[in-house]
């Protein structure tokens, strides 16, 4: 990776996902994430703070940018539970089939370039019974902002690290042989529509 890749992605990135609006759809998810939690693309670990910590046995936190681990370091180090790092992206998921009661994705969907490929993987690591719990942003449902997502996506991931502001979050996870129990959308306010349509809930395996 260059230096771009390495020292100022991450801290933009850093930014975006810890503006006010994008903390309170955290706050709708991670606090339902229990036993062991494969949270997938952990980033800068800006989800620490939302986990209840009296019901996560540990996290495995699965993040392929050194930048972004580096830049977790001291969240990692406040964590009130185990934290491991999986250097890996979320085609590869190195652990055993059966292995985590909550798959967590905040945000993360966009940027996987398989995505098909990631989600039969956490498919595979996920417990039966298991959940995995989702706040994505993708698709809009109106005509006009879909067709500014189709002009600026390419643009978009060329500067926002592989992110996708067009994905049809529902169909991806679905297609990935997930079942949606629970779902909510919405435009967020604070967010430039063309990037701000945001689905969040919980799927389970089929």
């Amino acid at each position: 990776m260059g230096f771009y890749d390495t020292n100022i992605l991450p801290w933009m990135i850093d930014l975006a996902c810890g503006s006010g609006p994008i903390l309170k759809q955290r706050k709708k998810v991670v606090p339902a994430a229990e036993g062991r939690v494969l949270e997938v693309g952990m980033g800068s670990a800006i989800n620490i703070p939302f986990y209840d910590a009296n019901k996560i046995e540990m996290v495995w936190g699965l993040e392929p940018s050194e930048g972004m681990r580096r830049k977790a370091a001291p969240r990692i180090a406040r964590a009130p539970f185990p934290v491991e790092w999986l250097g890996l992206p979320g085609e590869e998921i190195p652990l055993d089939d059966n292995s985590a009661d909550t798959v967590l994705l905040t945000f993360t969907l966009c940027t996987i370039p398989d995505f098909a490929k990631a989600l039969g993987q956490m498919r595979r690591v996920l417990k039966p019974g298991g959940r995995l719990l989702f706040a994505e942003h993708g698709e809009a449902p109106d005509d006009d902002v879909r067709k500014w997502q189709e002009r600026i996506n390419p643009f978009w991931k060329r500067i926002a690290g592989g992110c996708n502001v067009n994905r049809q979050i529902p169909r991806v996870i679905e297609d990935g042989g997930f079942k949606i129990e629970h779902i909510d959308t919405m435009y967020l306010p604070g967010t430039p529509k063309f990037a701000g349509f945001q689905y969040w809930g919980v799927a389970t395996q089929r």
